[in-house]
């Protein structure tokens, strides 16, 4: 049957993850240590990630916009959340969503600016997820409790969202073609590698522990983003090429996120 890809990506991107993330935080209320532990480490590793790709594509004489977003762009929304949520339970989903949202905001800043070539400041103020973490952030610094009405309902509307995205992400991948296999696979093997390393280097630096440590691990080795091809679409910058990177690092994921898991389990 069809399969309405752009609908559903603008339902989970307008209204369920801002409300997974408005839902998450004022339901769970995370230690802010934690919540900023998180934050912290993703843009640290989502820039070391970024200069390393650059560095990479540079010595491979490929171009930065087509490639470079796949490299530092990871699979956090539909396949981190489900599995943070399956290895850590509420707690675990909780601390995703940070890790999502901060990634989130690089995605639509960075990665757009990257992809299209040119720099666009008001897609920040665009991003309901921005305005989201901000509402929920003020209501938890200042301790006020939601009308009941207003939290069962964004946590309803939060429910969607992991199924929306796990079918969205069979859906893309069974379009999606391999182009060029070997170009594809070795930024696919670079990004599932260098994403894994800097992730268990950071967090170990950090001195994070417990489900803060397997969160930031587990989203930062996560397969490049589908994201990454709508940008690539969009600019018309070979998005056949990034297509053969999502499907090639996810599939590729399949078989390492047993041992992902186990790691960050054990």
């Amino acid at each position: 049957m069809p399969f309405d890809t752009a609908m559903i990506t603008d339902l989970v991107t307008y209204i369920g993850a801002p409300s997974l993330l408005f839902s998450s935080l004022l339901i769970n209320r995370p230690d802010f240590t934690a919540i900023s532990q998180i934050v912290g480490a993703t843009l640290l590793i989502a820039g070391v990630v970024a200069v390393m790709g650059a560095v990479f594509l540079k010595i491979l004489d490929l171009p930065f916009s087509t490639y470079l977003p796949s490299m530092f762009v990871p699979n956090v929304g539909n396949m981190g959340l489900p599995l943070c949520l399956f290895a850590f339970g509420e707690e675990g989903l909780t601390l995703a969503v940070a890790y999502y949202a901060a990634s989130s905001v690089l995605q639509f800043t960075a990665g757009v600016s990257i992809a299209s070539g040119k720099i666009s400041s008001d897609v920040i103020f665009r991003n309901p997820v921005i305005w989201a973490i901000i509402a929920a952030f003020v209501l938890l610094y200042t301790d006020v409790e939601l009308p009941k009405w207003i939290a069962n309902t964004t946590d309803v509307l939060a429910g969607f969202v992991i199924p929306l995205m796990l079918l969205s992400l069979g859906a893309s991948l069974g379009h999606l073609k391999v182009e060029t296999f070997g170009r594809s696979f070795g930024l696919a093997m670079f990004r599932l590698i260098i994403g894994f390393g800097i992730g268990l280097i950071v967090a170990t630096a950090f001195g994070l522990q417990g489900p803060v440590r397997g969160v930031v691990i587990i989203q930062s080795a996560m397969p490049t983003a589908v994201f990454t091809y709508l940008f690539a679409t969009r600019a018309g910058t070979c998005p056949e090429e990034v297509g053969g990177i999502v499907v090639i690092s996810t599939v590729l994921s399949f078989i390492t996120l047993p041992f992902l898991l186990a790691f960050v389990l054990g």
